[in-house]
């Protein structure tokens, strides 16, 4: 920071993407082509986009007129597994020093959003014992097991209000490995489920009830437990937000909190709730998808969004 008055704002994002899919490209995702106005490829808009426009700004703004208090980059890896680079950082008590606002870089098209939901991943193990298939009598199926937790949990029912602006939470099982071979019974298995909450919710108790609905054939591993995060539009870093992005407090036609999970819930705890918003150049349909792309005239805004921001923010 330049100024003992005001910390940094910092300015955050990831540089991992999601993998391919399983899809055929239209296109090679790794070239970073330009065609038709658009940058294309893995990342573009999720959120390789982001972190360029990112890295401009904080250039164009220090040669233009040095910020009060500085500003901070915190790029990391893992964000995509669940914060996992940023939260290293912190663990390893890294020089992360103040804030004093943070931006997340993440594809909104360049429209402010000012909280998301929270996340717990779980990963749940069932045990059995192997034997030949042709005598399964002698065994214990793993993944009978676990098909019988997953049914348990498909309509699992949260209990909660609807939040306004969250919604309701959500479940999905997303992963599931197990067995050895075709012809002998699995003595192991492992499946993942994702849960994103609400401020309606509480992670303890989703954790506590869905172990007792699974029951005692499966045990339940916490992988991930962040909050969901929320600034209110009345703040004063939201509002030069929405004055330099030209947007109404009561527009229609994009959310004003989103349904997935960024670094900002680790950064906004670890900063002692300093006022968050998500806002980035990318696509936000365009995340996780094959032939991903960022509009170029969105990346050049998205520079001059940033650095208006910053240079307001004194």
């Amino acid at each position: 920071g330049l100024s003992s008055k005001r910390p940094p704002i910092v300015l955050s994002g990831h540089f991992d993407t999601v993998p391919l899919g399983g899809k055929i490209w239209s296109f090679d995702p790794f070239t970073g082509e330009v065609n038709d106005g658009k940058i294309l490829g893995r990342g573009s808009s999720d959120m390789k986009g982001g972190l360029a426009a990112m890295i401009l700004a904080s250039i164009e703004a220090f040669i233009e007129t040095p910020p009060a208090g500085g500003i901070r980059l915190i790029f990391s890896a893992g964000e995509e597994l669940g914060c996992q680079g940023v939260s290293k950082l912190i663990k390893e008590k890294r020089e992360l020093g103040e804030a004093s606002a943070i931006i997340v870089g993440e594809p909104t098209a360049n429209l402010p959003v000012t909280g998301h939901k929270g996340a717990l991943y779980l990963k749940a193990i069932t045990s059995g014992k192997t034997a030949h298939s042709s005598m399964p009598e002698l065994g214990v199926n793993a993944i009978y097991k676990a098909a019988r937790s997953i049914v348990k949990i498909i309509d699992f029912n949260f209990e909660a209000q609807p939040d306004s602006l969250l919604g309701y939470p959500t479940l999905n099982v997303g992963t599931i490995s197990g067995g050895m071979n075709i012809n002998s019974i699995p003595d192991h298995t492992e499946f993942t489920i994702d849960i994103r909450t609400t401020t309606k919710v509480d992670h303890s108790k989703i954790l506590n009830r869905l172990t007792r609905k699974i029951g005692d054939e499966t045990a339940i591993e916490t992988l991930v437990d962040l909050k969901p995060i929320f600034t209110s539009e009345n703040d004063p870093f939201v509002q030069i937000v929405y004055d330099v992005c030209e947007v109404e407090r009561n527009r229609n036609g994009f959310p004003k909190a989103l349904p997935y999970l960024t670094d900002g819930s680790v950064l906004q705890k670890f900063y002692n709730d300093a006022p968050t918003v998500i806002l980035g150049p990318g696509q936000p349909e365009m995340a996780h998808q094959i032939d991903e792309f960022c509009y170029l005239d969105k990346l050049a805004q998205a520079v001059n969004i940033y650095k208006n921001i910053i240079l307001k923010w004194r």
